[in-house]
């Protein structure tokens, strides 16, 4: 799921040089674009909420992935494109430094490779903003609030891995839902009662190959 760019037109400023021959030229130096890049996973309300708030800090160009923090850059397409369509003297404004990457060694290289282009950030939760420290107290804090979201992640997982343990002792079964009836289930054993194989039955039945081992793994007594 990616987002639509949103473009607006680039002012530019004027430089006067002057040669050997103390001839004077101008020439046109476009200013910096603003990028605007947000992330969620699948709550809408969360991209609406992130876009408008790109926007109303001047972001002229918007992008966003529709995927998990924890996910490959490989699976992030709009990030990739965000990234290759910077230049030096850029800026690059985002809600929060987990919206580039939630582990600490991600975090740390991706602010890294930016600094390095020229590229300027900022985050509207106000705890980074490149444009008025130095790169060692940027790296500093890139280093913090990186160690900071991983064990956030972390904790997370720890909880979630809990819960799903404590639910499972209470009986709750995870996994696809059922997507069969208790006809289909009769028809099916029957079939294989017959000495039928897992492609005749899928084949006959509609379904497949993997949905018939399903069935006859749970009803198979």
């Amino acid at each position: 799921m990616v987002a639509n760019i949103l473009i607006s037109d680039t002012s530019t400023s004027t430089t006067c040089l002057e040669d050997s021959e103390g001839v004077i030229s101008r020439y046109q130096k476009p200013s910096p674009t603003i990028y605007g890049l947000w992330r969620c996973s699948t709550d809408l309300q969360d991209q609406e909420r992130q876009v408008l708030a790109l926007k109303n800090a001047g972001a002229q160009k918007i992008y966003g992935d529709k995927i998990t923090g924890t996910s490959d850059f490989h699976a992030r397409p709009e990030l990739t494109k965000c990234l290759d369509a910077m230049q030096s003297g850029d800026v690059l404004i985002i809600s929060e430094l987990s919206r580039l990457s939630r582990s600490f060694l991600g975090m740390v290289n991706e602010v890294s490779k930016l600094l390095e282009r020229g590229i300027e950030i900022k985050t509207l939760d106000k705890r980074l903003d490149t444009t008025s420290m130095p790169k060692e107290i940027t790296m500093l804090l890139v280093s913090i609030l990186g160690y900071a979201a991983s064990q956030e992640l972390q904790q997370i997982k720890t909880r979630t891995a809990e819960g799903r343990a404590v639910a499972k002792s209470r009986g709750v079964r995870f996994g696809r839902r059922r997507t069969y009836t208790p006809s289909q289930v009769s028809t099916v054993m029957e079939m294989r009662v017959r000495g039928s194989g897992y492609g005749y039955i899928a084949k006959a039945m509609g379904m497949t190959k993997s949905m018939v081992r399903r069935i006859i793994l749970e009803h198979e007594k």
